[in-house]
């Protein structure tokens, strides 16, 4: 008979601080809020088809420009060799580039961004719902399944077996080459049952937004992930395609990119958000509208392009002020863009609040 050794017993684990979260963070500092659903249900309509340019509708093309105020990372989901794009760090979390090397925000992030403050300031349904949280979800904001049933966003950006309206490239940067950031380790949202996230009934409490801050936290190497991104002041430019917009839709795109003086709310996009990163302003430097039957017919009858439907200056803006003037009596929820634009206003004197790594 052999005596089995007794195993030495363990030491004790050191006592640990509980996990961060933004539930741990003082409400009246937390880096989010939520905008509310509007009380009645949403008014689902037939879009209008892809088949032809409607003579009463608006078409053409905005040409954006796009300015970082606070370090912008949209990851491309691969952690890189840093030789292999010239960063002094051994691996780095990498952005998209073009095939000259500079940054890209791909149109996909942008539209996604940009549709997120289209449903919360319209009477819209969400676009996308996972399956774990689909009971906590009020039935009317379901995403849209039937393409002749559409809410007001899902006409405008797209839904189930719909293509949309609004066509998004990538934006390229302007600036040469990019910065070497550090993005603190974060902890994931943690909707628990009777947080925030949930108001009395169990259901969600509304659409969550991050505020825009001075600055985004950085810790530094020794406390972060070395990432590739855009610095301050970095400028990006693309181009919106449109058609068949009412101008109702087409003002609440503009308010969307700042462009209404009463609510100078401003983009917030990409990774990071809880520390203050991705926050941008637009500016529209030129359109061109193509908004009656005659501006149609010399646009499609000429075979090279001509400036004559172009807008700037002046004139641009009056043509983006009757626009707005229009969304605001016919589409947009006053409540809900009052909420909006107390997280999103641009420029803030907010602070990032510590604890968020």
């Amino acid at each position: 008979m052999t005596n089995t050794p007794k195993p030495k017993p363990r030491k004790p684990l050191p006592a640990q601080s509980p996990i961060p979260n933004d539930e741990n963070i003082n409400s009246t500092s937390k880096p989010y809020q939520f905008v509310s659903f509007p009380q009645e249900r949403p008014n689902l309509k037939n879009p209008v088809g892809h088949d032809k340019f409607d003579k009463n509708l608006l078409h053409g093309i905005l040409f954006l420009t796009l300015k970082v105020k606070t370090s912008l990372h949209i990851s491309t989901g691969v952690t890189s060799l840093g030789s292999d794009i010239a960063a002094r760090v051994p691996l780095i979390k990498t952005m998209v580039q073009g095939i000259d090397k500079h940054l890209l925000i791909q149109g996909s992030s942008l539209k996604g961004c940009i549709r997120s403050v289209y449903e919360a300031i319209t009477n819209s349904t969400l676009a996308v719902v996972t399956s774990r949280y689909r009971d906590k979800i009020p039935n009317e904001r379901l995403p849209c399944k039937n393409k002749q049933e559409l809410c007001p966003a899902s006409q405008v950006f797209g839904a189930l077996n719909w293509q949309g309206l609004i066509e998004f490239n990538d934006a390229k940067c302007e600036n040469i080459g990019f910065n070497t950031g550090f993005m603190p380790s974060l902890y994931r949202p943690r909707p628990e049952p009777g947080s925030a996230y949930f108001n009395t009934r169990g259901k969600v409490a509304g659409r969550k937004f991050y505020y825009h801050t001075i600055r985004a936290i950085e810790k530094g190497e020794n406390q972060g992930t070395p990432v590739q991104q855009a610095a301050k002041e970095y400028t990006f430019t693309t181009q919106l395609q449109f058609k068949n917009l009412k101008p109702e839709e087409l003002g609440t795109l503009f308010i969307i990119l700042g462009q209404d003086a009463n609510y100078p709310i401003a983009l917030k996009i990409g990774g990071g958000k809880p520390i203050g990163m991705g926050t941008m302003t637009v500016e529209i430097s030129q359109a061109k509208i193509l908004q009656n039957i005659d501006d149609l017919r010399s646009h499609y009858s000429n075979y090279t392009p001509n400036q004559d439907h172009f807008l700037n200056g002046e004139t641009l803006k009056k043509f983006i002020q009757t626009q707005i003037k229009t969304a605001h009596s016919q589409l947009i929820q006053t409540p809900q863009l009052q909420q909006l634009a107390e997280v999103l206003r641009y420029p803030t004197d907010r602070e990032s609040p510590e604890g968020m790594y």
